[in-house]
């Protein structure tokens, strides 16, 4: 029998992974705050890039399946591209893996004090000590949704169970309001559906549908949160069934959205409304109370995806802690919550210190159009890297069945040449796009220097692990043993 890796307890099943998986998601967040963006973006053809962009998910899906059956591991990614591929990758996917959700953590926290704002002008507070609450300001939605990032570290603190359980409840929520006024929308919307909105050729301009496809997998991007915590479910395969019921769940969640916001909203309204087009659909319908449902609804989205999103960041940090390519900090377990709580700390910490670097971008909207650009292409690397894995080490299965093949090798290797082909065009696009620097998501060289400086961070960061802490990963190609007790691991008092 398998032990129980120490400190963690082995306590989790497939609903929990749903839990984890659709919140870090965050169906309601992405449709409330990026339909404007990807309709700016592709136009009507939003539902076309959605179903485009879920054929790679899937296969990336695969992928995390069949790889997390062979080597279950809360490391994930880092662990499996290093086998495959080198450790170089390995450490590399990692990183990434760690800074998009930090950055992801950052604008979300911004978003939730946007919220926060949102229902104090609905109460008629305009003004408070002076200041103007408007929710547009990047600095004010920031400092409120620092404080919310504050309560959220110290649920994730106190357990992973505790906070799954807390996600459900949310979630039910969130998904009744959804689809209760997305439904209303198609039901009374007077704009008339049309197949061309599911036609992916009618975009005719091929940057504008790489953007597209980019700004989708960030849709889906969250999923492969339920990876995280393998080594806290009691059956291994939970993880993976987790993990497609809510990708599939937000395939019909994002069709139903785009379709019913297109049916109720013009593109030029839709487009000019951006990250309130959920807040705006909700007034549009009804009248208060009920008009303040689906704002209640992304807050308790965004609340529900900043706590998800550091579970899995912590835990992979724990997993590169106890392998010596991070440092010893990262694996210290709470013997009262079972939980890596100094970690998790410390990752809200960083979180909320880039919250506060992206006050350069005063405006709210721009500041969340550079962060899902951004975050969307380090999510195609890390996607495509740990798919690519998989089709190297199963590779043999090209010699069984057609069916294995097909599961094990074909369809990650398609959908990593897909996302990191995506990614190589995006980024060409972004150097030639400006001839100088300046912060906001219209300048091609800010766009790309945040992905380039995580990919040469993630480098150095490499160099120091393994010629300074000497780590073991990069000469076994392999993370600690989750059954193991992992050298570095140390009980918080």
């Amino acid at each position: 029998m398998r032990s129980e890796p120490p400190g963690l307890r082995r306590s989790l099943g497939v609903v929990d992974g749903v839990a984890i998986a659709a919140s870090s998601t965050a169906a309601t967040t992405s449709i409330g705050i990026g339909m404007g963006s990807l309709a700016a973006t592709v136009g009507l053809q939003a539902p076309a890039v959605l179903l485009v962009a879920f054929l790679p998910i899937l296969g990336i899906a695969t992928a995390y399946a069949r790889l997390n059956r062979d080597e279950p591991n809360m490391g994930s990614g880092y662990v499996w591209v290093a086998q495959s591929l080198g450790p170089w990758l390995g450490y590399l996917t990692g990183w990434v893996t760690l800074v998009g959700t930090v950055i992801f953590m950052a604008y979300t926290s911004a978003v939730t004090g946007s919220v926060f704002l949102q229902f104090a002008n609905k109460a008629h507070l305009h003004t408070l000590l002076g200041l103007d609450l408007d929710p547009n300001s990047t600095a004010l939605s920031t400092v409120v949704g620092l404080l919310v990032l504050a309560v959220v570290t110290v649920t994730a603190v106190t357990g992973v169970r505790k906070a799954t359980r807390l996600q459900a409840w949310l979630l039910v929520f969130e998904y009744a309001v959804l689809l209760g006024f997305c439904g209303w929308a198609l039901v009374t919307g007077s704009h008339g559906f049309a197949w061309s909105w599911l036609n992916p050729f009618a975009i005719h301009n091929g940057t504008a549908f790489a953007q597209g496809l980019v700004l989708a997998v960030f849709f889906f991007w969250g999923w492969d949160a339920a990876f995280s915590v393998t080594e806290e479910t009691k059956d291994v395969r939970d993880v993976g069934r987790g993990g497609f019921i809510a990708l599939f769940t937000m395939l019909a969640l994002f069709l139903y959205g785009s379709v019913a916001f297109q049916r109720e909203m013009s593109l030029p309204e839709l487009i000019e409304q951006g990250p309130q087009a959920l807040t705006y659909l909700g007034a549009k319908l009804a009248d208060e109370p009920l008009a303040s449902l689906p704002l209640l609804a992304l807050l308790f989205s965004a609340v529900a995806s900043l706590q998800s999103s550091v579970i899995p960041t912590a835990r992979g940090l724990y997993a590169m802690g106890r392998d010596r390519t991070m440092g010893r900090v990262w694996t210290r377990i709470s013997p009262r919550y079972g939980s890596p709580a100094i970690g998790t700390v410390l990752v809200m910490a960083v979180a909320a210190v880039v919250a506060l670097l992206a006050l350069a971008i005063p405006k709210l909207n721009e500041m969340i159009l550079a962060a899902v650009n951004s975050i969307g292409l380090t999510v195609a690397l890390y996607y495509g890297l740990t798919a690519l894995a998989c089709a190297v080490r199963f590779r043999s299965a090209l010699r069984t069945s057609p069916a294995q093949a097909l599961r094990s090798v074909v369809a990650p290797a398609v959908s990593a040449v897909a996302l990191l082909g995506v990614g190589v065009y995006l980024g060409k696009d972004y150097a030639t796009m400006s001839d100088h620097f300046e912060l906001g998501p219209d300048n091609g060289w800010f766009m790309l220097s945040i992905p380039v400086l995580t990919v040469v961070s993630g480098l150095v960061m490499a160099a120091v692990a393994k010629y300074r802490r000497r780590s073991p990963y990069f000469t076994t190609r392999r993370g600690t043993d989750a059954d193991a007790a992992p050298p570095a691991a140390v009980q918080v008092p």
